[in-house]
């Protein structure tokens, strides 16, 4: 008996001690799993950082240009290259010298491959032009004044292999192997050429102030598919020196540099000018068109370069406005070449400065010294990735340009800017299009500015409900009717948003536009008509009362709120009648000038609020519902009413848990993807207006992501434009729990 009576006792201590050993060891493993879990989220989150900034990196990197020599040709010294062309694989060129010979010759070995012989004669060329549609047209003008059209193309020959591939050059003559008559006399001391499927349109200009254009509408045989030419001149004598020329691709603009710094706007209809702008006070040293066909690039003496194009006023009357000016070079510029596939183009300067620029970021992309000095002649490779330089002493340079993202600019993406087109600086998203000559439209700022408009609206939905409702339930409600309706609250917030951005989208959208005056009145009615109920229930001596626990007062509301929104949708008929002429809509339309859109900021709101609702409530609930029972019973012992307690006492301690539920909420709100993308008209625009639609940043990318190329400016710009989501987000959450963990110390002697 008494060793069994002795061994109990250790024996139960025995087992404490292994029972405590073995939950020590249970709370340092779970310590462990919790910091590695931790660790894990911090390293997943970094990774995504790390991820995007690899993307987005190369935007901003700076271009690059490597020179390679490839040789030299001793019949090629001096100044006695007029043209120069690169075909698109950079392995076959094209050079006309001042005595009408055109060769072929390969960049490898500077072989010859092909001579033509443009003219008979022993009739000099005095200036080429080439077509700025980049069709391959070229026009040759003579001293003698006339002019000769041919074209030069490239065939790739794949019979020996795709490593063994051939460049097959080829020059025809499209429009006969005849010389047509540009100016009478000769003289000619500038050329332009212009190219599309119903007309071709030459201009040339001479030194003693002469202007001619030769106008060619194209008629097609539809038996034979041959096409004439059916010509048209006109004329324009000029009282200044003429220092370039240029025409618009649309045909109805020529423009005229001279010697003060003016660019002269001609409208070739009438052959009239409309006014000349003074773009420097140095001449005009060189001037083309940017891609498209509708920017005029001007080069003056100081070596200053600027884009200018026409702006449609009110009065339906076109201008010539000066849009921007780039970073000068050293010297006068003597040869612009626009690229052929995007708003950027190449500028060389007297002292042989070599400059790329892109128009739309408005900024210099890279400037480089040549080695050589200032070269005979130049060309530019169709995918503006090398450059063919050669030199006055007979050698030939390729450069090879590394520019992958010209059009990127701080300027581009966040500031306005003025596009071809338009008649003001403006912020506009618009990545894609059907041609090369579209100006891609990046501006980031009206994709942030709808972020923030839809998160807005739908807190301004969702902060009242949900905070006001989360107070109601944790305070005031029934323990027993809490039990069901922060449950059912909670379970709203498993529901798809998928779902909800088809409700608003195909259901919510047509009900409000047909309703609107309804829906609005609401806004006025519900308060009021709770609030005159809420007196009449409190002052009224109603029998009614003893049957309605206290806590239960909600389920009263209910039929009250039905009641309500009848009234609503039920009178006002009658006021639109009265005040509106009929209808809403159409008064805030034509009367006070408010536009509406069927899928609306006002839409997206309400689903989005509708979507954020229980995340703030469950969170601001239970923070309200944790406040020490303690607190509140005090504050009611020294005389404080249920509702001053609930301001004074229970929310300023519950201030931090709600303020991170709001924060959550936003946060939820601004990276909210498929309400927005259904239930709005996805316009990036900037009004704050209650009836226009917006697009956000994270409908954009789920828009357009699948769409966009790997690696291009458009695909790394979404990147960009979600790791501004990112910082967004990591910043307002950072800002969120420094002011909570304030809140906290503030209210914690409470």
């Amino acid at each position: 008996m008494n060793s069994a009576s002795k061994a109990g006792p250790v024996a139960i201590a025995s087992r404490s001690e292994r029972f405590h050993r073995w939950r020590m060891r249970k709370d340092k493993i779970a310590r462990r799993v919790i910091a590695l879990g931790g660790l894990v989220v911090i390293a997943a989150v970094l990774l995504i950082l790390f991820y995007l900034l690899y993307v987005v990196v190369p935007l901003f990197l700076p271009a690059k240009m490597t020179q390679e020599r490839l040789g030299e040709q001793l019949q090629w010294q001096g100044e006695r290259t007029a043209f120069l062309a690169l075909e698109e694989q950079q392995q076959v060129a094209l050079r006309v010298d001042f005595q009408a010979v055109a060769e072929f010759f390969r960049l490898d070995d500077l072989r010859i491959l092909e001579t033509v012989k443009l003219s008979a004669d022993s009739q000099k060329v005095a200036v080429i032009a080439a077509d700025q549609g980049n069709d391959g047209l070229v026009a040759v003008a003579f001293e003698n004044g006339k002019v000769k059209l041919f074209r030069h193309s490239y065939k790739t020959d794949f019979s020996q292999g795709v490593k063994q591939r051939r460049i097959i050059p080829s020059l025809d003559f499209p429009y006969g192997n005849d010389f047509r008559e540009m100016m009478p006399g000769g003289g000619i001391t500038g050329l332009a050429l212009s190219d599309s499927d119903s007309e071709l349109v030459l201009a040339a200009a001479a030194s003693d102030g002469r202007v001619r254009i030769n106008w060619n509408e194209k008629q097609e045989n539809f038996l034979s598919g041959e096409v004439s030419l059916q010509r048209t001149v006109k004329t324009l004598d000029v009282d200044f020196r003429i220092t370039a020329i240029t025409l618009s691709e649309n045909h109805r603009w020529l423009y005229l540099g001279d010697d003060t710094g003016a660019v002269h706007f001609i409208k070739i209809d009438g052959m009239r000018e409309v006014e000349a702008v003074q773009v420097s006070d140095a001449a005009i040293s060189s001037m083309t068109m940017l891609l498209g066909g509708i920017s005029v690039l001007a080069g003056d003496a100081n070596g200053r370069i600027t884009q200018l194009f026409p702006v449609r006023d009110d009065n339906n009357q076109y201008n010539l406005r000066i849009i921007r000016k780039f970073k000068a070079l050293q010297s006068a510029i003597t040869q612009i070449i626009a690229e052929q596939r995007r708003k950027g183009f190449l500028a060389v300067d007297a002292s042989g400065d070599l400059a790329i620029y892109h128009s739309t970021a408005g900024r210099m992309v890279l400037q480089q010294k040549l080695s050589d000095g200032v070269p005979a002649a130049l060309a530019l490779a169709p995918r503006s990735s090398g450059l063919l330089l050669l030199n006055s002493d007979g050698s030939v340079d390729l450069e090879s340009i590394d520019n992958e993202h010209p059009e990127v600019s701080f300027a581009s993406l966040w500031s306005k800017v003025w596009y071809e087109n338009y008649t003001e600086p403006e912020y506009v998203w618009q990545s894609s299009a059907a041609s090369n000559e579209f100006e891609p439209k990046f501006s980031l700022t009206p994709l942030a500015f709808g972020t923030l408009k839809a998160a807005l609206y739908a807190m301004l939905f969702a902060l009242p409900l949900a905070l006001m409702g989360a107070a109601f339930t944790a305070y005031f409600m029934s323990p027993a009717l809490r039990r069901m309706v922060k449950p059912t609250i909670e379970i709203m917030a498993a529901l798809p948003t998928v779902i909800l951005g088809f409700l608003a989208g195909l259901w919510f959208a047509p009900f409000l536009e047909e309703n609107l005056a309804g829906v609005l009145a609401l806004l006025l009615v519900l308060p009021v008509g709770l609030l005159i109920f809420a007196w009449f229930w409190t002052n009224a001596q109603w029998r009614v009362k003893e049957f309605v626990p206290p806590g239960w007062e909600p389920v009263l509301l209910l039929p009250v709120l039905v009641i309500l929104g009848y009234f609503s949708m039920q009178v006002v008929g009658p006021l639109q009648d009265l005040f509106f002429q009929g209808d809403l809509r159409t008064w805030l339309s034509r009367e006070a000038g408010i536009s509406y859109d069927q899928r609306n900021a006002m839409v997206v709101g309400i689903a989005m609020g509708f979507a954020v609702i229980p995340t703030i409530f469950s969170i601001a609930e239970d923070a309200i519902y944790g406040v020490p029972k303690s607190l509140s019973d005090g504050s009611l012992a020294l005389g404080a009413t249920p509702w001053q307690t609930l301001v004074r006492v229970i929310l300023p301690t519950a201030s931090p848990g709600m303020f991170s539920a709001v924060m959550i909420g936003l946060g939820r709100a601004v990276g909210e993807t498929m309400i927005v993308l259904m239930a709005t008209g996805n316009t990036p625009i900037m009004d704050w207006n209650l009836f226009e639609g917006m697009r956000t940043l994270a409908a954009n990318i789920a828009v357009e992501m699948p769409e966009a190329a790997m690696h291009s400016s458009h695909y790394r710009i979404l990147f960009l434009a979600a790791l501004v989501l990112f910082l967004f987000t990591f910043i307002v959450n950072t800002g969120a729990e420094l002011i909570r963990q304030h809140l906290r110390e503030k209210y914690s002697s409470l």
